[in-house]
């Protein structure tokens, strides 16, 4: 049996943004370094990092074969702070070793057998190495193009061979796989996401942990004047997006017999801007219970009527907390594309009995006036309300 040159399979994260951070880099770093920790407890079997110059090198366990190296290569890009996932190979560092497994990289692969155009880009990170970038970049170019007869083209190559060489070892590979960008969940704080079980905040949640918040989902059920539906569509979604930031919990609160009292208060037009100030109430209360430092919705401006831009200043005067809104100059097309990309599109489109169906005028107030609504607030004694609304907090946790 022929041993193979190609060494161990293993995985190599590129960074993004957080190499800029400066002298608070290393904290991104590790943080990232726990999240991919996390990401991979799924697996059976411990990964060893090591962190690189803006690389992060996963070393799995030997024997491991390249089909769960696969595996977990694709995890890791549900990982935000990271651009790019690489599954590579573990070569020795000697420049022969390294030639052999470019060719054995190459062998049997259908675009080689058609004859594509390549090139090899190498990156020298440990000068040691007898050959610079551009000697390796000839040497193995050149074997690889008397073996396998493909045309060099090195401005807009259609396969790249990769060679990146480190202080230890030496990685090989081709492609890669994009990753989320952004930062590190985590970095930026916690947050809480107004959960619907519609299209929008999902995405926003999403987006929100691209930027390092980590998030808690908030999801105001109808109950029990509607069922549980939208309750198992909101723990659907926030299973899907799990996948980002792990660890996520779901509350739910009964909402209905408060919106009955909001629909009884005889102001019909502004019955949904006040019952969207009573929710972002009970919000707040919620995130001072989680230690939460600002809300997060999937408003996007225009869109419908409570979300006009009088309707969104009425809003914000009723907590104190910040009310992030990352949807805010997205249209429905934009946000839609992110959904389907993320893979929420789908449990959002599924029909479920949700709360703001009890609460739906002829025509809706698109210039809400605050005092108005404060006055309907005092009738209802919305802030006691409030406080016993997020005391009827229920957790609804993930299973697996």
């Amino acid at each position: 049996m022929t041993m193979s040159a190609l060494g161990e399979p293993c995985v190599l994260l590129k960074l993004g943004e957080v190499v800029l951070k400066g002298n608070n880099r290393e904290v991104f770093e590790r943080r990232l370094q726990a999240n991919i920790r996390t990401a991979l407890k799924e697996f059976p079997f411990k990964v060893d990092l090591r962190q690189r110059h803006g690389v992060i090198a996963v070393f799995l366990p030997e024997g491991t074969d390249a089909e769960v190296a696969d595996a977990v290569a694709e995890r890791i890009t549900y990982v935000p702070g990271l651009v790019w996932v690489h599954r590579a190979w573990r070569v020795a560092k000697d420049p022969g070793a390294v030639t052999k497994a470019a060719i054995e990289l190459l062998a049997d692969r259908e675009d080689v057998r058609r004859g594509v155009s390549f090139a090899v880009r190498s990156r020298r990170r440990d000068k040691r190495f007898p050959l610079t970038s551009m000697q390796i970049d000839r040497t193995v170019g050149g074997e690889l193009n008397d073996i396998y007869g493909l045309p060099v083209d090195l401005k807009n190559p259609e396969l790249v061979v990769s060679i990146e060489v480190d202080r230890d070892e030496v990685f090989v590979y081709t492609g890669g796989l994009p990753g989320q960008g952004g930062l590190p969940v985590g970095t930026s704080g916690r947050g809480l996401v107004l959960m619907s079980g519609g299209i929008d905040s999902p995405v926003a949640a999403y987006r929100m942990m691209r930027r390092g918040l980590r998030v808690d989902f908030l999801h105001f059920s109808g109950i029990p004047f509607t069922t549980s539906e939208s309750i198992y569509k909101a723990y659907a979604l926030v299973r899907a997006l799990d996948r980002f930031q792990g660890g996520s919990r779901l509350w739910v609160v009964p909402f209905g017999k408060a919106q009955q009292s909001i629909k009884a208060s005889g102001q019909d037009r502004l019955a949904v801007i006040a019952q969207r100030r009573l929710m972002l109430k009970t919000a707040e209360e919620v995130a001072h219970r989680l230690k939460a430092g600002a809300l997060v919705t999937g408003d996007s401006l225009g869109q419908v009527s409570s979300q006009t831009l009088q309707n969104i200043t009425a809003q914000d005067d009723a907590v104190d907390l910040p009310i992030l809104r990352p949807l805010i100059g997205l249209d429905k097309t934009e946000i839609m594309a992110t959904a389907r990309r993320i893979g929420t599109l789908a449990i959002s489109e599924l029909p479920d009995e949700d709360c703001c169906t009890l609460l739906a005028p002829r025509r809706a107030e698109t210039a809400a006036k605050i005092a108005d609504l404060k006055q309907i607030e005092r009738r209802l004694d919305a802030e006691e309300l409030a406080v016993q609304l997020a005391g009827s907090l229920q957790e609804y946790k993930l299973e697996g």
